[in-house]
């Protein structure tokens, strides 16, 4: 596998971050790394990685996009790379190229991968966190409570044995539950949410109820899940703010840890998501949870 390394400059819209934290806005970047190859598509991950910091921890980020669009280049969780925490923003494969679970098979072969070669690439894999926004936000819950679902681990990869669990799980305002999105949402939401799960899952929840159920997170809690932090606006247009609190309510059901962030006036995401103090609060509910132990 092949990958091309780049130190750059943080784009001038990020510097908000750097300043916030404190630090030079200075990273290693590496772009382009090839995780995994199904017949001739390419899925890659990029790489954040904060300077003179040796072994950081991980977090996966997961972009959003309806599960149709979006880039992995699209990381508003990058204010995290000042605080010493590396990010790989991963692909997966669209609804657009491949229906459910296909998204969720390739994001488990990422962290399969980058468990696999954490030593290459110089960080801490052995505790993982996943993160992401929208349809992203959906696809990390997912992941992070579906470890050894045989259904969702998929074949995806060169690394399959290694874990694909992760210690920890950050959502913004993603879907939670496709069997009670549709009911919850206003008519803008369902123009957005109708022709999107259609093509995710092959037909709308109430045509394909086994295959929207395996896709609903709160539908596999259990108290061996690793702990939630949950963000969503209580004037999100698009994943009705209910979906989220479905999940917390769901959790405390099954014994997981969770912390759910209202954000007032907040709609479908935007910077109001990803404040230095956002940022902040997300360092302190990882730091526990992925920083090795010290050395008795």
């Amino acid at each position: 596998m092949r990958w091309v390394a780049t130190r750059l400059a943080i784009l001038h819209a990020m510097t908000w971050a750097w300043a916030a934290a404190g630090q030079e806005p200075s990273v290693e970047v590496v772009r382009d790394v090839e995780y995994a190859r199904i017949g001739e598509q390419r899925l890659a991950l990029d790489l954040y990685r904060p300077k003179g910091v040796e072994k950081p921890p991980l977090v996966v980020w997961v972009h959003g996009g309806a599960w149709r669009s979006g880039s992995r280049r699209q990381v508003p969780l990058v204010g995290l790379v000042p605080h010493g925490f590396a990010i790989a923003s991963v692909d997966y494969r669209l609804s657009t190229v491949a229906p459910f679970p296909a998204q969720v098979h390739d994001l488990k072969a990422a962290i399969r991968y980058l468990r696999g070669t954490a030593a290459r690439h110089g960080i801490w894999a052995e505790r993982i966190a996943i993160a992401g926004s929208s349809a992203g936000g959906h696809l990390a819950l997912l992941v992070g409570v579906t470890a050894g679902v045989p259904e969702l681990e998929g074949d995806v990869g060169e690394y399959r044995q290694a874990s694909s669990a992760v210690q920890a799980v950050v959502d913004f305002f993603g879907p939670t539950n496709l069997t009670t999105i549709l009911a919850q949402s206003t008519p803008h939401g369902l123009s957005v949410r109708v022709p999107a799960l259609k093509l995710l899952l092959g037909g709308l929840p109430e045509e394909r109820v086994e295959l929207a159920r395996l896709a609903s997170p709160v539908l596999h809690l259990d108290p061996h899940d690793p702990p939630l932090l949950v963000y969503h606006g209580d004037q999100d247009p698009q994943v009705p703010i209910p979906q989220s609190q479905e999940l917390v309510e769901a959790c405390r059901k099954a014994g997981v840890p969770i912390r759910f962030e209202v954000v007032e006036g907040g709609v479908h995401g935007g910077e109001r998501f990803f404040t230095p103090q956002q940022i902040a609060q997300v360092k302190t509910f990882l730091d526990p949870l992925l920083r090795p132990a010290p050395a008795p």
